[in-house]
C-alpha cells in the first residue's frame, strides 16, 4: 500500500543530491546568517569571539608545557641528582622549575574549563536570542504576505521548513564559532609541527580528504530527503494534532477514527524512517572506511616520529609533543572538514529560511495613498469584477457589477459557491480582482492605504477564530490597540448580547476561554459566535460585514442578533450574509447571487413579487418550517 498522500505503488525517490557547485554555493547563506547574529547582540557576539580565541590557543600552549615538563623530568633523571627524602628535594630548589611548569599546566587546565563554561553560556544566550528575534521576524514577514500565499500548499511547505530552521539552525551559531576556534588551534598546532616535521601535515591532509568529500555527499543527500518529504512531515504534524486534540477528540471518538489515524501515522512515519535509514546506513558504512584510512595515516606518522626519536633527532618531550600534536591536529582537521561539509549542509537548510523571507506580497499600499473618506459618501462599486482563486479552473465571480451604497444594509443571498464570501474578501482587499475594478467613492481600492482600508472594515467570517485568550481580550482583538479600554469592550459585548454569556463565567471578562490552557472554560458554538460578533462592534468601523457568523444560533436567536445589528448599525454601511431569509429580509436591499454573477436585486417584498430565484429559495425554506 502506497504511503498516504502519494499516488502509485512506490514512493518516488527523493531528488538527487545537489551538485558540488550548488552545495558550495549554499555557503552564500552564511554571511546573512552572521549578520543576523551580529544584529541580535553585538556584545554577546564579541564576547563569544574573544573567549573562543583564548580557548583556541590553550591546547597547543598546554601541550607544549607538557613537553617542557617531560624534558625537565628527563633532565633531572639524567643529571644523577639524588635526595634522601621528599623534603630535601623541595628544600634543595632542584624542583623549582618543575613545580613552576606543573603550576602553569594546572592554571591552564582550570582556565580551559572556565573558558569552556563561559563559551557555552554565551552560546546558549546568543542562540536563544537569535531564535526569538528570527521567530519575530518570521511572524512579521508572514503577516505581510497575501491571503493567497497562505492558501497555497507549496508556500505552506516553505513556511513549515522556515519555521523548523528558526530553531533547528540556532545550533549553527555554535558550530560556526567553534570552527573558527578550531581554525586558530589548527594553525597553532601546524606551526609547531612545521618547526619539527612539515611532511606530517601533508600526510594528514591526504588521509582526511576522502572523509571530507564523503560527508559533503551524505549531507546533501540528507537535505534532499528532508526537502522532498516536507508535505508528509506536515501531514504527520496534522495527524498528531487531530489524533490528540481537544478540538477533535469528540468527533474522533464518536466516529471511531483513532485506529484509522494511528494506522495512517504509523504507515507514513515508517516510510519516512525507511528513507532516512537508507542514508544513515550508507553514511555509517562509508564513514567507517574513511575513519580507518585516517587511523592508518596517524599510526604511520607515529611510527616515523618514534623512529626519528630513537635515531636521536627528537627528545622524549619532542616525541610526546609531536605525537600528541599530530593526534590532536588529525582530530581537529577531521572535525573541521566534517564540520565544513556539515556547514555546507546546514547552509542548504538556511536557504529554506532565507528563501521564505524573499517571498514578497503582491497586494500592497501605493506610494502616495489616498486618505480614506470619512464619512463614506458614495459607497463601494463593483465594475465588471472577475476573480479566480489561484490554481482554480472555475471563476469564483465574473462580470460582477453592483453598488454597495453608503449607509445601507445589503444582504448577499445565494447557494454555496455562489461567490458571497469571495465578495467580502475582495471588498477587504484580501484579494485583488483579476478583471474589472472595485471603487470606493469613485476611486479604486488600490489607491488607498491597505492597513487604513482594512482598519475601516469590520469583518466577522463564518469560520471566525476562537482565540484561547481571556474573554475581554477575545473581544478586544476587533480593535487590539484599544484592548485596555474596558468601557469599549463592555459596550461591544452588550451590543452583541455577549455580555450575558460573560457574566456567567467565573472570572467574567478575565476568564480564560478554551480548554488549551489550565483553568480555561469552553463555550458553546452560539456563545462563541456572540463573542466573535462583539469584535465587529469593538472595531467601530464605518463598514461592517457579517459573513454567516451566526450559523450555530437557532433561528430566533439569530433574528434577535441581526435585528439588534440593524438598529445599532444605523448610519453605517453593512453587509449581511445568511441562509435564513427571516434574517436577510430586514436588509435594505438583497443581492441574489448565482454562479458568481448577480441574478436579482431588490428588497424582500420586491424579490418575492418578481417570482424569480429568490422567491423559489424562500418558498423552499419556508416549506421546511410548515
Amino acid at each position: 500500500m502506497p504511503p498516504p498522500g502519494r499516488t502509485g505503488g512506490r514512493r518516488p525517490e527523493p531528488t538527487p543530491p545537489l551538485g558540488m557547485r550548488e552545495r558550495l554555493g549554499a555557503l552564500s547563506n552564511v554571511p546573512p546568517f552572521l549578520r543576523a547574529i551580529w544584529k541580535t547582540s553585538r556584545t554577546l557576539t564579541l564576547s563569544n569571539l574573544f573567549l573562543r580565541l583564548l580557548r583556541a590557543l590553550l591546547p597547543v600552549i598546554t601541550l607544549y608545557v607538557g613537553k617542557l615538563i617531560i624534558d625537565e623530568v628527563t633532565h633531572l633523571i639524567a643529571s644523577g641528582i639524588r635526595h634522601e627524602s621528599p623534603a630535601t628535594w623541595i628544600t634543595s630548589g632542584d624542583l623549582n622549575h618543575l613545580w613552576a611548569l606543573l603550576g602553569l599546566e594546572f592554571a591552564l587546565a582550570v582556565a580551559s574549563d572556565l573558558l569552556g563554561r563561559l563559551v557555552s553560556l554565551v552560546d546558549s544566550l546568543l542562540s536563544e536570542l537569535y531564535a526569538n528575534n528570527t521567530s519575530v521576524e518570521l511572524m512579521e514577514h508572514a503577516a505581510s504576505l497575501d491571503l493567497e500565499d497562505f492558501e497555497d500548499a507549496d508556500l505552506q511547505d516553505r513556511l513549515d521548513r522556515a519555521r523548523r530552521q528558526v530553531a533547528g539552525r540556532s545550533g549553527l551559531l555554535s558550530q560556526l564559532f567553534g570552527q573558527a576556534q578550531d581554525m586558530v588551534t589548527i594553525v597553532s598546532f601546524a606551526v609547531g609541527l612545521a618547526v619539527y616535521a612539515p611532511w606530517l601535515i601533508v600526510l594528514l591532509l591526504v588521509a582526511l580528504v576522502p572523509a571530507f568529500l564523503g560527508e559533503m555527499h551524505f549531507n546533501a543527500r540528507s537535505y534532499a530527503v528532508s526537502y522532498e518529504w516536507t508535505p508528509e512531515r506536515r501531514e504527520l504534524d496534522y495527524l498528531r494534532m487531530v489524533g490528540a486534540s481537544t478540538q477533535t477528540a469528540k468527533e474522533v471518538k464518536s466516529f471511531g477514527l483513532n485506529h484509522f489515524l494511528i494506522t495512517r501515522y504509523r504507515q507514513l512515519s515508517l516510510a519516512m524512517y525507511a528513507a532516512n535509514r537508507k542514508i544513515a546506513v550508507h553514511r555509517a558504512a562509508w564513514g567507517g572506511l574513511f575513519t580507518t584510512i585516517g587511523t592508518l595515516g596517524y599510526y604511520a606518522a607515529y611510527a616515523l616520529i618514534a623512529w626519528r626519536t630513537v635515531r636521536g633527532d627528537f627528545t622524549i618531550g619532542d616525541l610526546t609533543f609531536l605525537s600528541a600534536s599530530f593526534r590532536r591536529l588529525r582530530t581537529l582537521l577531521e572535525s573541521l572538514l566534517t564540520g565544513f561539509s556539515q556547514l555546507a549542509g546546514q547552509a542548504l537548510y538556511l536557504d529554506d529560511l532565507f528563501s521564505f523571507f524573499r517571498i514578497q506580497p503582491e497586494i500592497l499600499s501605493p506610494a502616495d495613498p489616498r486618505p480614506f473618506p470619512e464619512p463614506i459618501r458614495e459607497g463601494f462599486r463593483f465594475e465588471d469584477v472577475g476573480f479566480k482563486y489561484p490554481g482554480a479552473e472555475r471563476w469564483a465571480v465574473r462580470h460582477l457589477s453592483f453598488t454597495l451604497r453608503a449607509g445601507e444594509v445589503l444582504a448577499l443571498v445565494g447557494e454555496n459557491g455562489a461567490g458571497k464570501t469571495t465578495i467580502v474578501k475582495l471588498l477587504s482587499r484580501l484579494y485583488d480582482p483579476d478583471e474589472g475594478q472595485i471603487l470606493l467613492d469613485g476611486h479604486p481600492l488600490s489607491e488607498y492605504n491597505l492597513d487604513e482600508l482594512r482598519s475601516h472594515i469590520g469583518v466577522i467570517f463564518q469560520d471566525f477564530v476562537r482565540y484561547y485568550l481571556r474573554a475581554g481580550e477575545n473581544i478586544a482583538v476587533g480593535r487590539i490597540e484599544a484592548r485596555d479600554d474596558e468601557e469599549r469592550i463592555r459596550d461591544a459585548a452588550e451590543r452583541s448580547l455577549a455580555d450575558a454569556v460573560i457574566e456567567r463565567l467565573p472570572k467574567g471578562y478575565d476568564q480564560m476561554l478554551g480548554k488549551l490552557f489550565k483553568g480555561g472554560v469552553d463555550l458553546s458554538g452560539g456563545e462563541w459566535q456572540k463573542i466573535a460578533i462583539a469584535r465587529a462592534y469593538m472595531r467601530a468601523a464605518p463598514l461592517l460585514v457579517l459573513d454567516e457568523p451566526t450559523a450555530a444560533l437557532d433561528a430566533r436567536s439569530e433574528y434577535g442578533v441581526f435585528q439588534r445589528f440593524k438598529d445599532l448599525s444605523h448610519g453605517k454601511t453593512a453587509v449581511i450574509i445568511s441562509h435564513r431569509f427571516s434574517t436577510v429580509r430586514m436588509a435594505d436591499r438583497i443581492l441574489v447571487l448565482g454562479h458568481g454573477k448577480v441574478m436579482e436585486v431588490g428588497s424582500h417584498d420586491e424579490l418575492l413579487a418578481q417570482g424569480g430565484h429568490y422567491a423559489e429559495l424562500f418558498e423552499l425554506q419556508a416549506a421546511g418550517y410548515r
